[in-house]
């Protein structure tokens, strides 16, 4: 363990946002230091989907870190809480998963997940291994220690009441079983994203009203999708995979605004802080150009998840593509039922769309090339054969065969 309490300090706060109460962190790391027993630190996850993305990266990538000081992670898969579906942000009630759905989305999460975190310094448990075990009266004592008041100061339980949108009552029960989950597994840190900040301090509330010592709370930004608006989310396909080709992350990055490279260096690489301070500065002044250091946070990204040989290789692929407006080398072959075909049906049938009204959109956007020849009527009977190239947009191409 880090034995220079400063430095376990710093390093704990960097590139956060809020920590909450931090005199409290102060007296656990010189606790945890002096007896040299390592934090428990809790980060919950429910697998509501079975892949993650840069944005997920961001708390793993700073449960790593807190890791490598000598702490351990407990991650908790959200299997049970997951049926419920987190409100948090939401402006409808979620859709309720299957258990079947469930697992298979958690056994993903998991793998992927180490593809950043040490796995001797993670303990994996599921909450329906407490949480399902919970009778009814368990439940009316554990929601008597909240209030309607309390939870009606969440954002958006009081927008949609104030708009008349339903909040099921099941919902309510969300901010109750993750906060038990803190005192089931007696976390020390709760780490999540600014918009988990009610969660967590559930979970502080909890844990005093049940005689446990309070968990900090750590909030890390939310990483901006690569459209440079929205939070990132495969619903919204801002997107960046953390399984993704690397060529597919690499044209993904290269996509972001300007104005979002700094916080992707920040919350993205494992580049210092005075490394990124003097990537900034060179970019003010001019002396660095946008188009080179997005090149380069691109390739610092994919040697975090492959390797700097496939970084560089995806670089080489992404310039024969955009620069010299060759086909991909690894091209995917796709059979095709007829020789003359409806655009719309073809762009479905290879897979370039997944619904004939995406299809459409993808033409009426001029986004669409048979062989580098723009296709821009919807309505037409396209004549292909074994050979032919069909592309949309600047990265998804397939020959067809």
């Amino acid at each position: 363990m880090e034995k220079d309490l400063k430095a376990q300090q710093r390093a704990i706060t960097q590139r956060t946002v809020e920590v909450l109460p931090l005199p409290e962190l102060k007296r656990k790391i010189e606790k945890a230091v002096k007896a040299n027993k390592p934090l428990n630190v809790k980060f919950g996850v429910d697998p509501t989907s079975p892949d993650l993305h840069l944005g997920h990266a961001v708390p793993l990538n700073k449960l790593r870190q807190l890791q490598d000081l000598g702490h351990m992670v407990t991650l908790i898969i959200g299997d049970f809480t997951a049926r419920i579906g987190d409100p948090s942000g939401k402006s409808a009630t979620r859709p309720q998963l299957s258990e079947g759905e469930i697992r298979k989305h958690a056994q993903t999460y998991t793998q992927q997940a180490f593809k950043i975190l040490d796995k001797d310094q993670t303990k994996v448990v599921y909450n329906s291994s407490w949480l399902s075990r919970l009778n009814f009266n368990d439940l009316i004592k554990m929601a008597a220690k909240f209030t309607v008041a309390r939870l009606m100061e969440r954002d958006d339980f009081s927008k949609r009441f104030k708009e008349n949108t339903p909040i099921g009552l099941h919902e309510f029960l969300y901010p109750v079983m993750q906060a038990y989950d803190s005192v089931v597994i007696k976390s020390d840190i709760e780490l999540g994203g600014t918009d988990q900040i009610f969660n967590m301090l559930a979970g502080r509330d909890l844990q005093e009203k049940d005689g446990q010592e309070a968990q900090v709370v750590l909030t890390v930004p939310l990483l901006v999708g690569t459209d440079g608006t929205q939070k990132m989310s495969k619903s919204l396909g801002n997107h960046v995979g953390l399984t993704e080709p690397p060529k597919e992350m690499f044209g993904k990055i290269m996509s972001i605004p300007d104005s979002l490279m700094i916080d992707y260096f920040k919350l993205c690489t494992r580049l210092t802080d005075e490394e990124i301070t003097k990537i900034e500065k060179g970019l003010k002044s001019g002396k660095l150009h946008p188009g080179e250091e997005k090149r380069s946070l691109a390739k610092h990204i994919i040697s975090i998840y492959y390797d700097r040989k496939q970084a560089d290789t995806a670089e080489a692929e992404f310039d024969k593509v955009f620069k010299e407006q060759q086909v991909p080398s690894d091209i995917t072959e796709v059979k095709v039922s007829s020789n003359k075909m409806w655009v719309v049906k073809l762009l479905v049938e290879t897979g370039l769309a997944s619904s004939n009204g995406e299809a459409r959109r993808a033409i009426q956007g001029n986004s669409v090339k048979l062989n580098s020849k723009p296709l821009d009527d919807v309505n037409a009977e396209i004549d292909i054969k074994s050979g032919d190239v069909l592309q949309v947009g600047k990265r998804k191409f397939v020959k067809i065969s």
